[in-house]
């Protein structure tokens, strides 16, 4: 068999409506398939919990507009007061590898993405209410009042752009999210020109003349 080159997949929504969860599922319940999460770079602060290089890579504030100047993002962006990248050389190696990577990223950094990678898919996750996000932001006990306030202020704003998304799930039940989000990620491997890549030698034999 050969490999085939791995997909980017890029994975949007409002804070709150699940994207990191379900990615996290998704890459403990599939040990048979290649796939790693983008570890983005990051000015924010590290919340309790978190690892560097393991959640994301945490920088100052000049260190990113260092690599910024040295074109070593693939996107990069603001949100919430706080700078956000991901690294282009690291993306291009685990994709020249045959692996899938998922980049949780937010609508400005999708944008970005797909004009220097078009052959990307995205996906977009949805919260089933607005009530239901509100819950979700308050139950993770990680922000203030007023920064959940303003992530409900912005989540209008990015669910406005799901348009531009291949894919859109519903986080409404996890476990069925969970299997919509797995069937998009099965759909993407079993596509011809995947399976002619992979499964090569066997279709040369099975095209042979006897």
């Amino acid at each position: 068999m050969v490999m085939s080159k791995g997909t980017l997949y890029i994975v949007s929504a409002p804070s709150g409506a699940g994207k990191s969860s379900l990615i996290n599922a998704l890459l403990e319940t599939n040990p048979t398939y290649d796939m790693k999460v983008s570890v983005s770079h990051t000015t924010r602060g590290m919340r309790p919990g978190e690892v560097h290089g393991v959640h994301y890579n945490f920088v100052s504030v000049e260190e990113f507009k260092e690599l910024a100047a040295q074109n070593a993002f693939l996107e990069h962006a603001e949100v919430f007061g706080n700078f956000y990248g991901t690294s282009r050389l690291w993306i291009e190696q685990q994709l020249n590898k045959g692996i899938d990577v998922f980049l949780d990223i937010d609508w400005q950094g999708a944008q970005q993405i797909r004009t220097l990678m078009p052959e990307a898919k995205s996906i977009f996750i949805l919260p089933p209410s607005k009530d239901e996000l509100e819950r979700r932001l308050n139950a993770r006990g990680q922000d203030s009042e007023a920064v959940i306030a303003r992530r409900m202020d912005e989540a209008r704003s990015e669910i406005s752009h799901f348009t531009e998304y291949d894919y859109v799930i519903v986080n409404d039940d996890f476990d069925v999210a969970l299997i919509d989000f797995k069937a998009i990620i099965r759909a993407e491997r079993l596509k011809q020109d995947k399976q002619a890549a992979k499964y090569s030698s066997m279709l040369t034999a099975l095209l042979a003349q006897q």
